[in-house]
Parts: structure tokens; C-alpha cells; sequence
């Protein structure tokens, strides 16, 4: 069993009076149709910090003796847990120093450095920071504050298990992020103690999923290899305590493709007005994958907001063409004066927004009187790109596969 119990998870709430909000639970109409039941979004994006990684953080550091608060702190994380450290540590008056992954997004760096901290870059994954950070601790007397894989980290994480119980009692269904670790075993231990009937199911990146071999295997197995813009969830070897937490406390882990998480994260800005991360999107990217899948009411935790806007308008644009929001296209057209007008006539005609625009002349595939015309449109969805592709057709026009 879990060597975290609901009894921590309490205490840990108590350290954390007046350090981190009691984040609210917004109703989602919109999912809520989607699934034919309640939808409640816990918004952890909206925690001090941007995401939840501040409630362990704190209590972990809180809990040093003073001749370890007196050698600093030191941590290994891609940007959310590195912001918690530093944040835990500018309050209590620790010298901390973060080690983060090459490619850190720039404004959980900027933050992090904000809170006082000393950051270092190194490795490519967090594994390679992580050991780096053990390094610094062992060269330096530094107390080394692991991102997940702690009892004070989960028990500080927990205490958005007890928030969710308090807001959402009638809850069926409980959907979060899940990276090493920490979130998931914290809410699990602290949502089966109190509604033992209440499902709870972890969200992995398919890039970054440890958790689904590792448990098969029924101990912590390392990842080959990690690719997932979801950077808040990318943990390649899960840990003890959170590995343990997960085996006896969570129903199901289930993955979410890229695509997913991008429909999710542009889905939660238009229609919830909530800027989240990728990781952040994991929950509700699985309602959108299985709409039918989870008894409701579901609680979808948004785990984090610290998005790089450069990233941001990356993904929207992902999850735009994800959604079928954009239609690229190759047609043929008669190389003669006024062929291509009467194309985009036709194509606004159809109520499609053209974004670019080329021809392509030189092609074996192409007879001599042909132009091919890549055009990029900007649609209102699948079923409006079906049908500017079906208008184009019955126009004449032959759509090049």
C-alpha cells in the first residue's frame, strides 16, 4: 500500500492555509452536452504558480529541519514544479536552485528565475535533470526536492483530492493529468478514502506513458524514448511512492494522442475561456477521444496554465486543423486567364476563407492545358469541409487526393 494516507493528505492542507487557493470547479456546459451528464473542471491552471505543483512544493520545503533550510534547496523539473520550489522557497527564506531540460518553455524559465531561484539548464528529458540535481545535492549539502516522488509532495498534492470531494460530492467519474505521478496518487488516496465508489482514471501523452507497462510489468519501468509537446506530463520512469499510490488506489490509465490534447487545449479557450497548458488539456482530451466512456458527473482536473504564448498559437493552429477547421487542398484547374478567379469564386461562394494560395505547373501528373492550385481554407469544421470539397466536384473541379 501507499505509504501516503488521507490523515497526511489533512495535515498538509493545514500547512497549506493561506500559501495556496482552494482552486474553483467551473460547470462545462459544453462537455457536459458532449457526454450526456454533469462536467466540472477542477482549475488548477488557476493556482498560485499555474498549476498544482505549488501544494507539494510547500509543504515538502515547509517540513525541513533548520540546518536543511540552511543549505538550500535544489529541484529538477521542465517548469511547473521548478516555479512551486521556488515560490515555497522565496517564502520561507531558502536559497533554491532548479535544474530544467534543454527547451524548458521560456515563461515557466522567466517565472521560475522571478521567484529567486538559480536555474541551470541540462539534459533533454527530466531524467537527465534530475540526476543532475542529485549531483548538486550530493556536491553541495543542498536538499534535493523531488518533483513527484515524495510523501510531503503527495500529500500536498492530495489536498485537491479533498477541495474536489468538497465541491463536486456526487461526483462519479475523476479524470487527471498524470505525468510521474504526484497529482493522480495524491487525488486517488484522498477521493477513494472519502467516495470509495468514485472512478478515478489517469491521463497520459501516448509519447510520454509509463504508467500503462510499468503497471503491467507491476513495477516502475523507464520509457526508451519521450515525444509529446506536453511537457508538464512528459516523466519517463515513474516513481516508488506515486508508482505504489497508482497500483492500489487508481481504476485506469488511459493515453491521448498530440492531435487530442490540441482539440482540448483550442476547445477549452473558445468555449471555456481557460488557458491551459497541453499537459492540462489530457483530462478533457479524453472526454473528447470517449464522450460515452465515464459515468458522470465527471471531474476533469485542468492541471496547469503555463503556456509559452508562441506554443499557444502553435497549438490552436494544431488543434484548429485537428478539428477539420482547415482544409488543404490540390485541384486542377484549365491554365487559362480567369480559371483560378473562378475557382475562388466557387470557394467563397461555399462560405470557405482562403488562407494561401499556390500553383504548381511543372508535373508529369498534369496535361498540358492544367494548372494544379494548392489552396489553404479555413473552414467551420468537417462537415463544411465536406461539403466546399463536394460543391468543388460538382463545379467541374477535380481534387487531387
Amino acid at each position: 500500500m501507499s505509504d501516503v494516507t488521507l490523515d497526511d493528505i489533512e495535515s498538509a492542507r493545514a500547512v497549506l492555509a493561506g500559501v495556496s487557493i482552494n482552486t474553483p470547479m467551473e460547470e462545462s456546459r459544453w462537455l457536459s452536452a458532449l457526454v450526456g451528464g454533469p462536467v466540472w473542471l477542477k482549475c488548477e491552471n488557476l493556482q498560485r504558480t499555474g498549476s498544482f505543483k505549488a501544494r507539494g512544493a510547500y509543504v515538502r520545503i515547509s517540513r525541513l529541519t533548520p540546518e536543511e533550510r540552511a543549505r538550500g534547496v535544489v529541484a529538477a523539473s521542465a517548469g511547473n514544479h521548478a516555479q512551486g520550489v521556488a515560490l515555497a522557497a522565496q517564502l520561507l527564506g531558502i536559497h533554491s536552485t532548479v535544474f530544467m531540460p534543454e527547451g524548458a518553455p521560456i515563461p515557466k524559465e522567466k517565472a521560475t528565475r522571478g521567484y529567486g531561484a538559480e536555474v541551470v539548464f541540462e539534459g533533454r528529458y527530466l531524467e537527465d535533470s534530475l540526476r543532475a540535481a542529485g549531483q548538486h545535492a550530493a556536491e553541495t549539502g543542498a536538499v534535493l526536492i523531488h518533483p513527484f516522488d515524495h510523501a510531503d509532495i503527495v500529500a500536498g498534492q492530495g489536498t485537491c483530492g479533498l477541495e474536489m470531494v468538497e465541491q463536486a460530492p456526487d461526483m462519479r467519474t475523476v479524470l487527471v493529468p498524470t505525468g510521474g505521478g504526484g497529482l493522480l496518487a495524491g487525488i486517488a488516496i484522498a477521493v477513494k478514502a472519502l467516495l470509495p465508489g468514485v472512478r478515478v482514471v489517469g491521463v497520459q501523452a501516448k509519447g510520454a506513458a509509463a504508467y500503462p507497462d510499468s503497471l503491467r510489468q507491476g513495477r516502475p519501468v523507464a520509457l526508451s524514448s519521450m515525444n509529446t509537446m506536453a511537457d508538464g506530463i512528459a516523466v519517463g520512469l515513474p516513481g516508488e511512492i506515486t508508482f505504489a499510490a497508482v497500483r492500489d488506489y487508481v481504476d485506469d490509465i488511459i493515453t491521448v494522442s498530440e492531435e487530442s490534447m490540441s482539440r482540448a487545449l483550442l476547445a477549452l479557450v473558445e468555449r471555456a475561456k481557460m488557458v491551459v497548458e497541453p499537459a492540462g488539456a489530457a483530462a478533457v482530451a479524453a472526454l473528447l477521444d470517449q464522450p460515452t466512456a465515464f459515468e458522470t458527473p465527471v471531474v476533469a482536473v485542468l492541471s496547469g496554465g503555463n503556456i509559452d504564448p508562441l506554443l499557444l498559437g502553435k497549438v490552436i493552429r494544431h488543434g484548429m486543423a485537428a478539428a477539420g477547421r482547415y482544409l488543404n487542398l490540390r485541384v486542377n484547374i484549365p491554365d487559362l486567364p480567369g480559371g483560378l478567379a473562378k475557382l475562388l469564386a466557387e470557394v467563397g461562394d461555399a462560405g470557405a476563407n482562403v488562407l494561401e494560395v499556390a500553383h504548381e505547373r511543372i508535373s508529369p501528373l498534369l496535361h498540358l492545358d492544367e494548372v494544379e492550385v494548392h489552396l489553404q481554407l479555413e473552414t467551420r469544421g468537417e462537415p463544411h469541409a465536406a461539403k466546399v470539397k463536394s460543391r468543388l466536384r460538382e463545379c467541374g473541379y477535380t481534387i487531387v487526393e
